[in-house]
Order: structure tokens, then C-alpha cells, then sequence
């Protein structure tokens, strides 16, 4: 194993035993919701996991090493309020090692680290991707980092589609155009996070984790592609699309008038969704978190017993 990775027991004996692991982010701990939530949530995608058999493995970075299979207590250290850990996107690993921080990791930082351990399998919330313009002036979009790992890192990411503050349009063609395959779980229609519909249709519809699996070891099996996979699983309690894009639309105004740019936007835009929201977008991110897990957890499972 590679000595920048340290592996939980509990991870590394799974691995080595051929045995379902399920990699899971650590930024929605750490950056994503709000205290005791953010460790509510942490703990409910780790049992929800384990409730279908596999073992779940949080990557993060502490005191400058990447631990995959964080435990409890060091996921309260993320969660802490005051504690202030970094945002680690893919770019953001050396110098984060090196400088000895802690860190929650996004989508790309997680599936770049999960495929160091030799982990097939992601569950997340959303993804990042293509973002809304926040003003008229034909300046370049700002595109996340998940999607270029994506191609690159040969894992499985399970999420709700891309989140809904993204262009969702634009999300699917930068997919498209990185030769990354999108299955949509029992769905012919990209999610989007809080809704179940984005008007995109997804290139492939799956109906089981046995067909998800099957495709996987074709991927990267025969066909030897290098990169991954997107599994979008419509979110168990959606936000009506009209809600969600009204309550987005009013957001984009305010982040516009705050002068925001770069990492800050996502938060500050599903922070203020949840208040236009009364909250129910929040709920809606957590039960999607935990239907996330369960599917990866499944996907994992027929993939192992595969042999791959």
C-alpha cells in the first residue's frame, strides 16, 4: 500500500479479502452542513453502508495524512465547530499534506484518493460540475474539479445527479465530452440533487446493482477504460423543479451582490436555498446522503461477488 495512505484495519483486511469498501466524502463534515448535523450525517451514511454489507471508508486528511476509513472521533474533529479544517479539492492534497492540516475532501479529492486504495466504489450527495453564470458579461463558466477526476479516476460515483445550483444542461455535455459514462438508477432522467427531474436525460438506464455491476467490470475490464463511472439515483424525497429553481434563481441574486466567486459559491448558494426552503432542502440532502450509500453498498457488493 502506498505510504501516504493510511488505512483503518477494518478497510485495509476488507480490501485485501476482496470484500465490499465504499469510499465517502468528508467535505459535507466538514464545510457542508452545520453542526450536529454534519456528524449526524456522517454517522447515518457510515451505518446506512454497513446495514448492506460493506464497509464504509471516509477519506480525509489529518494532522497531514490521508486516513481512509476515518473513525468516529475523527470525524467529530471535522465536524467540531471553531475547528476550521481545510477544503481539500484534488489540487489541494500535496500542499495540504505537506503543511501537516486537516482536511474534509470533495468529490474529487475522494475519488482521486479511493482509487490510490484500490476502493471501486463512492457515495456522495452531489457532484460538482458546470456553474450558473453569475453575471452577463461572458465570462468563462467556473467548472469543478470533480468532473476532469471523474475521467481520470477508475471508480464508481454514486450520487443524486449535479447539484442543483449547477447548470445542469452544461454538467451532462462536460460528462459527455470526458468520455464518462452516466447510468440513471431505475431513472432515464438526470437527477438533480434535491429534484428528481433536470429535463437531461441520462445515456444509460440501469435497473439493479447486478446490471450497474456488470457494466462496471465491462469498463474497466475488457474495454480497459481509465476513468469512471456516474451512478445518479433520484433523491427518496425530492423538492418539487419549480421550488428548487425559484429558490436557486433568488440565490444566485445574493451571491452576485456578496461578490462571491470560486470554492465559496456552492456552500453560500445551498445555504441559501435551505432558507428559502424552510429547511427542506437540507432534509432532502440528508436522506439523499444515506440512499446514496445504500445503493454504492449494493453496487459494491454485486461487484465483489464478480471477482472484481
Amino acid at each position: 500500500m502506498r505510504p501516504e495512505l493510511r488505512l483503518a484495519e477494518e478497510v485495509r483486511a476488507a480490501l485485501e479479502a476482496r470484500r465490499p469498501v465504499v469510499a465517502l466524502e468528508t467535505s459535507v463534515v466538514a464545510h457542508g452542513l452545520p453542526w450536529p448535523d454534519n456528524l449526524e450525517a456522517a454517522r447515518c451514511v457510515a451505518a446506512a453502508v454497513r446495514s448492506e454489507g460493506a464497509v464504509p471508508a471516509a477519506v480525509a486528511i489529518l494532522g497531514g495524512v490521508l486516513q481512509v476509513g476515518a473513525g468516529d472521533r475523527e470525524l467529530a474533529r471535522l465536524a467540531e465547530p471553531g475547528r476550521r479544517p481545510a477544503k481539500a479539492s484534488v489540487r489541494d492534497l500535496a500542499p495540504l499534506l505537506a503543511a501537516g492540516r486537516d482536511a474534509g475532501t470533495t468529490v474529487s479529492a475522494t475519488a482521486a484518493v479511493a482509487a490510490l486504495a484500490g476502493i471501486r466504489l463512492f457515495a456522495t450527495g452531489g457532484i460538482g460540475g458546470v456553474h450558473r453564470r453569475l453575471s452577463g458579461d461572458g465570462s468563462p463558466s467556473d467548472v469543478s474539479a470533480d468532473l476532469p477526476e471523474l475521467g481520470r479516476a477508475p471508480v464508481c460515483v454514486v450520487c443524486a445527479g449535479p447539484k442543483a445550483v449547477l447548470d445542469v444542461p452544461a454538467t451532462a455535455e462536460a460528462l459527455e465530452t470526458l468520455g464518462i459514462p452516466v447510468l440513471g438508477f431505475g431513472v432515464s432522467e438526470l437527477p438533480a440533487f434535491f429534484t428528481a427531474e433536470s429535463g437531461v436525460p441520462v445515456s444509460h438506464r440501469v435497473e439493479g446493482p447486478g446490471e450497474v455491476a456488470r457494466v462496471l467490470r465491462t469498463h474497466w475490464g475488457p474495454l480497459a477504460r481509465p476513468g469512471g463511472v456516474l451512478l445518479a439515483v433520484p433523491p427518496p424525497h425530492p423538492l418539487p423543479r419549480a421550488e428548487v429553481e425559484g429558490a436557486v434563481s433568488e440565490a444566485l441574486v445574493e451571491c452576485r451582490r456578496a461578490g462571491l466567486s470560486g470554492p465559496a459559491v456552492t456552500p453560500f448558494l445551498l445555504e441559501a436555498v435551505a432558507r428559502r426552503t424552510g429547511g427542506r432542502s437540507r432534509q432532502a440532502n440528508l436522506a439523499l446522503l444515506e440512499a446514496n450509500a445504500r445503493v454504492a453498498a449494493r453496487v459494491a457488493s454485486a461487484l465483489a461477488e464478480g471477482g472484481a
